[in-house]
This record gives C-alpha cells, structure tokens and sequence, in this order.
C-alpha cells in the first residue's frame, strides 16, 4: 500500500523541547503515534482515586463520561448523579487545562491554532464491550464526528490510561493515505457542489441560520461514511495488515485519528481530550486526509481555503 502503510509509534523523551515542535507535527501527521512512557503532566491521586472508584457496572455510567470545555459540563452520568457530576467536571477540566498546555509546548506550531473539544472519561471496560457496529471501537476506523463536522481540519487526540495495573490494547491497520483509495471507491466521492451564485447563496444563508447541515462539507459526509464503511468492510477488518499496541498504566500517548486507523481492544479507566486543529496549521498540509481526497476528486470538498 506505499511507504505509509504502517503506524510508527514515537517515543518522546523528557522534557521535551520546543524548537522540535516541527518534527513532532510532521511524525503526527505522518500517521505516527507520540507515546509518553509516564504521563508528562500531573492527575493528583485524590482524582485518580475518584475516577477508579467508579464501578463499570454502575447504571450512572455510560461507555463515554463527557466533559465540554465551552459549556463546562459533563454528559453521560445519570441525572440522579448531580453531586459526582460536579466533582467530575473539576476533575476532567484539570485534565483538559493541563493537556492542553502540554500540547501547546510540545507542537508550537498548533498552538493557539485549534479548538478545544471535549474531554472524556472512560470507565468501561472495552474488552467484550456490547455495541451497535457503527459504535464498535474494537474494529479499526478513522475518526469523523457526525454531529462536529471539521470541513477539513483535523482530529488530535491526547490519551492517558489512568488504569493502576492494566494496559490498554490498541491495534491499528493501515492509515488513511494507504487506504483512502480503496475506500473512495467503495464509499463514492461526493460529487461536486455546485459553484453557482444561487447554491453559494443557500449555503451562505444555511450558514447564517446556523443550520447543522450547513456546517457538514462534502469532506465531512464521505468522512463519516468512510467511518462507517471500515467496520462494516468484513474484507478489510480480516484482511489488512494489523499492530498491536499496548499502552502501559500511567502513559499517555497522542495521535491524529482522522488519519491512523486504529480499535480499542481491552482496557478500564482511560482520559482523553480531543482538539480539532485547524488545517492551516499542518506541517505536511500535503499528506492531510482532505488534500489525498481533494486530489482523487479533482475538487474542492470543502469550504475552507
């Protein structure tokens, strides 16, 4: 499948410099995983002590405790869970302030570039999990997010595994500019919008009125459709070359999972932030997934310049 068919992960020593910024967005970019053998900032032990009394089995817990940085609040808990929630939002923004203070450090180019998504608490364990196929993370995807369309700029996301004993197990298949070819084929690439000053004026009035459509770029449907045709394609989840990762208690690693197909296979009590980074601030704009796709198309699938 060509020279970036497999996932390297990156070791990062500490602590880590910032004028190495621009190589560490180029191994990022390249499909590459940056691992953190200890987690390189601090989650005190009254968090971790909280967040690990949390039983999988509790009915207060969905497979994602959710917390929204813009709204500071927490989603996925039972509403009877009013008290726990609060703690849990102090603890899942510190979590988040201090990813994204580290990210600003280590990969200066992005900094002040992105969005701030959300942060996540997951205490399930995912080994034997139950879930609708499209929601399966034991089957390898590139992330796309339905209801937060990116027209194009990219999904970075900081991992930590807070589990005392565990690993958690990950395994990857080839990344996205490997597959994206077979992919455009079988998913279709949209077709083209049309670029008449009557369709630009719908979509700058569906715009204005806010409309979630609106907001959804053709790069964005064939995203989730690709997203969806992963775990479906028996053909690929059985035949494509696979690594196993295991990630060790304490560490934290960091990837752009728009780009490296990767599953969760076994593991409890993970944090995680999300940023959605903008494609201006690419390092290899080149090798991102909209340039691949734009050039199989031919043209734009986005509005973003």
């Amino acid at each position: 499948m060509g020279e970036n068919s497999a996932t390297r992960m990156i070791a990062v020593p500490l602590p880590t410099l910032p004028e190495g910024g621009a190589g560490r967005c180029a191994e990022l970019e390249s499909a590459n995983v940056l691992f953190f053998p200890r987690t390189p900032f601090e989650i005190s032990a009254a968090d971790r002590e909280m967040l690990l009394g949390q039983k999988q089995t509790s009915a207060a817990f969905h497979k994602n405790v959710a917390y929204r940085p813009a709204e500071n609040r927490v989603t996925g808990l039972d509403k009877s869970e009013s008290a726990e929630g609060q703690r849990l939002a102090g603890i899942l923004k510190n979590y988040s302030e201090n990813a994204a203070k580290f990210l600003a450090e280590l990969l200066p180019p992005y900094a002040g570039k992105w969005k701030l998504d959300f942060a996540s608490y997951r205490p399930i364990e995912e080994r034997g999990r139950p879930a609708r196929l499209h929601a399966r993370n034991d089957l390898p995807h590139v992330d796309a997010f339905p209801t937060r369309p990116t027209n194009g700029d990219r999904i970075l996301r900081l991992f930590t595994n807070i589990n005392p004993t565990q690993n958690r197990v990950w395994i990857t298949a080839p990344p996205f500019a490997a597959i994206a070819p077979y992919f455009a084929k079988s998913v279709g690439l949209p077709a083209r919008r049309s670029d008449d000053a009557f369709s630009a004026m719908l979509r700058r009035m569906a715009r204005a009125a806010n409309l979630p459509s609106a907001r959804r770029s053709p790069y964005d449907h064939f995203m989730h459709e690709c997203h969806n045709a992963m775990k479906e394609d028996t053909a690929f989840q059985k035949s494509a070359a696979m690594q196993r990762w295991e990630f060790p208690p304490n560490s934290t690693w960091v990837v752009l999972t728009d780009c490296v197909s990767h599953a969760v296979l076994e593991g409890q009590y993970a944090l995680e932030q999300t940023f959605i980074i903008s494609r201006k601030a690419m390092v290899r704009p080149e090798i991102s997934p909209i340039a691949i796709l734009e050039r199989l198309a031919g043209y734009p699938l986005s509005d973003a310049n």
